[in-house]
């Protein structure tokens, strides 16, 4: 029997402690203070971590300027804010409006409504003002201790999770923030014409309202699917609409090959965690920094989480996103009228909505036919490699002459741009 020596054990015990203690004591630096990066730098300095978050803009949301977003209701069994409140952040922090019924608009201008008893989802606006959600989790951050620094650069090599913004464009979105006495209200337009392969939307919140026109392909004059957007919803709802100003911004959507590169891990729209159909993406964003946060303490494999819990959700919207991009106002009808049966049929319009993002055996024998005809792979400049969706180009489809309206809207809105009106999101940012 090997002599027992408990002074040697004592000793390996201590310094195991003592490289516990050293590694804990180390900061945590995170690249980019959107939504994932301060949530993951909220978790992680409530678990008492020293965090760094480097901004290279001059705060949180101010690549937005005070635009409407939604967080959906229907990638998962549990409401989110439930979610969000077991990982110790406070949905009070920032305004946020439930729906639970929204106008559905058909190509051929039918309208319908979805409706659940649930909430669908929620609305929240993106910027820098106190009630934005941008700024609730900046100071959830700030309140768990975080340090965050704004008008910096700093190394993506140097940092443990990275949550950089979008670099380049597959989708644009341009719309026009007005004053209005209607009131809150949400229309989702499934439009070929007005939005090509994609979407437009209506949201009215408190007397504010914004209009959106999304484009997945690229069109010269822009501007012209906006102010026919506009000439749209003003023909349909009494919205006795003033201007205030126009907004727009890029999504950039792509699938990496791994979550974690060279001990960093990505997180968010730098991981290509996006919807690619409808362009919900903070749900994913908040998600993805929690699960990066509990991999830098040691409490799940980062890049296992992600492929089991968020990546089959982005492949099922990839796979949605495909099959919209070959169908024009025909398909959308058939979209939308399948939408209304199954409410009819189950009682829940949210229902069809799971349905779209469930995966399947179907999806999964599309994605194979989805990653080759759709993505395209690219090498990124930190070692990475994606698969990228592209910007498509314009089809014939999309040459129309504006109307009569479109051109008065336009007309009105180059005045009000002189007099001092802001755009804050032009064509040739896109």
């Amino acid at each position: 029997m090997p002599p027992f020596d408990p002074p040697d054990r004592d000793v390996q015990a201590a310094n195991r402690r003592k490289a516990e203690a050293a590694e804990l004591a180390k900061p945590i630096h995170v690249l980019g203070a959107g939504l994932s990066g301060l949530a993951a730098a909220t978790y992680l300095a409530n678990a008492g971590r020293e965090v760094h978050v480097h901004e290279i803009r001059g705060d949180s949301g101010a690549r937005f300027d005070g635009d409407f977003q939604g967080i959906e209701n229907w990638t998962s069994g549990s409401d989110f804010f439930d979610e969000m409140r077991q990982w110790g952040f406070d949905p009070e922090q920032f305004k946020s409006d439930p729906f639970d019924v929204i106008d559905l608009a058909h190509p051929d201008d039918e309208i319908t409504q979805p409706r659940t008893s649930d909430v669908a989802f929620r609305v929240v606006e993106r910027g820098t003002a106190e009630h934005c959600i941008d700024q609730g989790f900046k100071r959830m951050a700030m309140e768990a201790g975080a340090h965050i620094h704004y008008d910096v650069r700093k190394d993506p090599k140097e940092c443990h999770i990275i949550a950089a913004g979008p670099k380049d464009s597959s989708a644009v979105a341009f719309g026009e923030i007005f004053h209005t006495d209607h009131p809150n209200h949400v229309t989702f337009q499934l439009n070929d014409k007005l939005a090509p392969g994609a979407y437009s939307y209506l949201i009215i919140i408190d007397g504010v309202g914004l209009i959106c026109t999304c484009l997945w392909r690229q069109q010269k004059n822009s501007s012209r699917y906006l102010n026919e957007t506009i000439a749209w919803y003003e023909q349909h709802y009494d919205l006795n609409r003033k201007p205030i100003k126009r907004v727009g911004g890029k999504g950039d959507f792509s699938l990496p090959t791994k979550y974690v590169h060279e001990g960093r891990y990505y997180v968010g729209e730098a991981g290509g965690l996006q919807d690619f159909m409808w362009g919900f993406g903070m749900r994913y964003a908040v998600t993805s920094g929690v699960l990066a946060a509990k991999a830098v303490l040691g409490d799940c494999d980062y890049e296992s989480e992600v492929r089991e819990r968020l990546v089959p959700l982005v492949r099922a919207s990839a796979i949605n996103r495909f099959l919209m991009n070959r169908v024009g106002n025909r398909g959308f009808k058939m979209v939308a009228n399948h939408w209304m049966r199954d409410q009819k049929k189950k009682g829940d319009g949210l229902a069809f909505m799971r349905w779209m993002y469930k995966p399947g055996l179907g999806r999964r024998m599309l994605w194979p036919i989805v990653r080759l005809g759709m993505l395209r792979r690219k090498q990124l400049k930190d070692g990475r490699t994606v698969h990228r969706l592209p910007f498509r180009k314009s089809l014939g489809r999309d040459v129309w002459e504006p109307s009569a309206r479109g051109n008065e809207i336009g007309a009105q809105w180059d005045a009000i741009r002189r007099s001092g009106g802001n755009t804050s999101f032009s064509e040739s940012d896109a």
